[in-house]
């Protein structure tokens, strides 16, 4: 597990851009791993930018959402196909065919989930994923207790996710409390993993994560298994850690290595 702190929710979002750049860059027919919530979104602007301005090019990309709401249709103002419409796809050169998200309104949500899953394996699986991570250590929507091999499946929200998502709804709005999400062995399928975090409110979560000991009641802490995860948060979001400066010394290492073989 890599772990990059940055000064601001700005700097982790142009690093996070960079890194499903060089992504684009190497493999255009790249398959995606995307996530919904407030801290992509500025990451999904960057991503924009450049793709306006033709520095890279989604159309031979396919990607895949993490989660959807069970219940909702992809026109409702909530769901999450509806978010990564008005956030992402409707701004690049996207095939709009090639983006998959788990269907909220399926007749039969379990047959769905394994469609899902097959879909993933037949587009040759996830290249970089990302996630955000919740205030209680959830990615997607793995809550608490998840099994850490868990597939996509239905999934109940806690009490604590149902709190946090309810700004979003109206007062008098439906809110699901039930989910379609990848599992956290699906996740941890992907070739590479790129969490971002920001903000004081996801410190216990962070540290919890990347500190504490494996286990299912920080659904997160599953990415200390990956091969290739790197944690990208903000100085507010890292406040909580042991060793900040351990960290930051291990990633200046990391660049003075990479540089060094770069001039080879």
């Amino acid at each position: 597990m890599q772990v990059v702190i940055l000064k601001d929710a700005a700097e982790v979002a142009a690093y996070g851009a960079d890194i499903f750049t060089t992504q684009l860059k190497r493999k255009a027919n790249s398959v995606l791993g995307l996530a919904t919530g407030s801290t992509p979104v500025a990451l999904y602007q960057e991503l924009i930018k450049r793709n306006q301005a033709n520095e890279i090019s989604f159309a031979e990309v396919t990607s895949f959402n993490l989660d959807e709401y069970l219940g909702l249709d992809g026109s409702h103002p909530q769901s999450y196909r509806y978010f990564m419409q008005q956030q992402l796809f409707d701004h690049i050169n996207i095939d709009k065919s090639n983006t998959h998200v788990p269907p909220g309104d399926a007749k039969n949500p379990i047959t769905a989930c394994g469609e899902y899953e097959a879909r993933i394996k037949s587009a040759g699986g996830i290249d970089v994923q990302l996630l955000g991570i919740g205030r209680n250590g959830h990615i997607g929507f793995n809550e608490p207790s998840s099994g850490l091999t868990s597939r996509t499946r239905v999934k109940t929200l806690t009490k604590a996710t149902i709190d946090d998502n309810a700004r979003f709804f109206k007062a008098d709005e439906y809110q699901p409390h039930l989910s379609i999400t990848m599992g956290i062995g699906t996740i941890l399928d992907a070739k590479k993993v790129v969490l971002l975090a920001t903000g004081e409110n996801k410190a216990d979560a962070v540290v919890a994560m990347v500190e504490y000991p494996l286990t299912a009641a920080c659904p997160a802490s599953a990415l200390q298994m990956h091969r290739d995860a790197v944690i990208v948060i903000d100085e507010a979001a890292a406040s909580k850690l042991k060793d900040i400066e351990f960290y930051k010394h291990i990633e200046n290492e990391n660049q003075k290595l990479l540089d060094y073989l770069a001039s080879l």
